[in-house]
């Protein structure tokens, strides 16, 4: 079992968003970093992942599962959609998205001030100096370390 991270601006689609969607249920789409997507490309159905609101007050809000494993981005193929790629087609999709679905919602969201606090969370990515990779990976030990903090 892998786990993840997952970055979103909360004022482009945030926990509110995920909760109101059928099922509570999403495609993660709109990634155009090679990197992110081929993490995206490696997730199976069952992992679990971090909600993670990024901008002004960044922290953790929650945990996602993938419900569906990588599939064609499709809204790369769409001119009048803003994640339009004119490279991707159909034929040959350069981009990729998985589905997730809310597990639980944390009462009070980790900010990621209090998480740089944390000496067990050092060699974490998101912790690293200009990461900005909107997908990433977690270690298990990462992972439950955080999850422990969650109330």
């Amino acid at each position: 079992m892998q786990y993840w991270l997952f970055k979103t601006e909360p004022h482009c689609f945030g926990i509110e968003d995920l909760k109101n969607a059928p099922n509570q249920t999403t495609s993660w789409d709109g990634v155009r970093n090679y990197q992110a997507r081929n993490f995206m490309k490696s997730m199976k159905k069952g992992e679990l992942g971090f909600f993670y609101h990024s901008g002004k007050n960044p922290e953790i809000i929650g945990i996602v599962e993938i419900v569906k494993e990588a599939y064609p981005d499709h809204f790369s193929w769409d001119m009048f959609n803003e994640h339009y790629d004119p490279k991707s087609t159909p034929e040959k999709p350069l981009w990729f998205m998985v589905d997730v679905r809310l597990v639980r919602e944390f009462a009070e969201p980790i900010p990621r001030k209090r998480l740089a606090e944390e000496i067990a969370l050092a060699g974490m990515e998101l912790m690293r100096r200009g990461s900005r990779l909107s997908v990433q990976p977690v270690s298990k030990e990462h992972f439950e370390h955080i999850a422990a903090m969650a109330k």
